[in-house]
């Protein structure tokens, strides 16, 4: 399977690196990085923590851009070129097609969010004197986060257009992070375990105010991560074998 996944993951980060979209975004979050320290600071300065705190709420934007741009429409294209058809007919199923273009788009997110997160460890640096480590931690809590939504991204887009697929996603990600707001009340207590929570990536408090996250914990969001992004291509990969190219 590998050697059928791979390639179509490879081919994904080459056209990835052929399109405009992931450089303009990337150029336009490291000038916004630039300019967090210059943000009203009332005299007191933009402390080191509430840099750290907007860094990673950049680095979030900027990957959730570039996952849903990458994901979004890169199967239904693929469908609507008839290339698809090249690629099924040299014996990969339709789930290691799936599987393949998840993994190239996740590959790209995480290469985008390590070279932002080196530009903000520079800016940290020259303008508090620390590396800011920690900030790794965050990166890698949203390139997890962003593997689960290309996940469910890529299976929405086995059956739908891009507009749905990323309707659908932001939709996704809102229920995710509000699943306590959502089922709140103590008659819904209940449906909580049955509802996908995302928040087990959130690690802001700790990484931007804190000591950074424990080790333990980091395991525990790549195990979050498995079940739901396994989940979601295992759907997806059903939903695209029923339907007819």
């Amino acid at each position: 399977m590998r050697d059928r996944v791979l390639p179509i993951a490879f081919g994904v980060v080459a056209d990835s690196l052929r399109r405009k979209v992931l450089y303009i975004v990337l150029v336009f979050a490291a000038l916004l990085a630039f300019a967090i320290p210059a943000l009203p600071d009332y005299g007191l300065g933009v402390e080191a923590a509430v840099f750290r705190e907007v860094a990673l709420a950049l680095a979030y934007v900027t990957a959730l851009v570039l996952t849903l741009s990458l994901a979004a429409n890169r199967v239904p294209s693929e469908v609507e070129r008839r290339t698809v058809y090249n690629v099924v007919a040299k014996g990969v199923s339709r789930w290691e097609y799936l599987v393949g273009t998840w993994l190239g788009v996740v590959l790209v997110v995480g290469a985008g969010l390590a070279a932002f997160t080196v530009v903000e460890q520079i800016v940290g640096l020259v303008t508090y004197g620390e590396p800011m480590w920690r900030l790794w931690q965050g990166a890698f809590a949203t390139w997890l986060e962003m593997g689960v939504i290309a996940a469910f991204a890529v299976a929405i887009s086995a059956v739908a257009g891009p507009v749905v697929v990323v309707t659908a996603s932001l939709a996704a990600l809102f229920i995710g992070h509000a699943r306590s707001t959502l089922l709140g009340g103590e008659g819904a207590l209940g449906l909580q375990p049955f509802v996908p929570s995302l928040d087990a990536f959130n690690v802001v408090n700790p990484v931007a105010h804190g000591q950074g996250v424990p080790p333990l914990y980091l395991a525990s969001m790549v195990v979050v991560f498995c079940g739901l992004a396994g989940v979601s291509l295992i759907v997806g990969g059903a939903l695209f074998s029923r339907r007819d190219l």
